[in-house]
């Protein structure tokens, strides 16, 4: 079982769905075009545990074709962004004692 990422025109991510392994074809095509096939989107595959695009992909994340890596949607507050995860960089929250 995998999980794939549709895309509209700007790279944001409108639905994700659960598909066949990439390892297989479907019809002769490899599965991000099969699930791309009759719809106006773009298809990638993403994962739960970030092997594959550095970030499981939610509604309205972004996909980004130089890092080939899913986003999410900038948070308010953030203090950074991590390259090599794809990920926000937020403050630590201090607790009180």
């Amino acid at each position: 079982m995998a999980h794939y990422a549709y895309l509209d025109e700007n790279n944001i991510v409108v639905a994700v769905t659960v598909g066949r392994d990439e390892t297989e074809l479907i019809d002769g095509l490899d599965t991000e075009t099969y699930y791309a096939q009759n719809t106006p989107y773009k298809v990638k595959r993403t994962s739960y545990n970030g092997n594959i695009r550095k970030n499981f992909a939610g509604i309205n994340f972004v996909y980004d074709e130089v890092r080939d890596a899913f986003i999410q949607p900038e948070p308010i507050g953030h203090i950074g962004f991590n390259e090599e995860t794809c990920q926000w960089i937020m403050p630590k929250v201090q607790s009180e004692s």
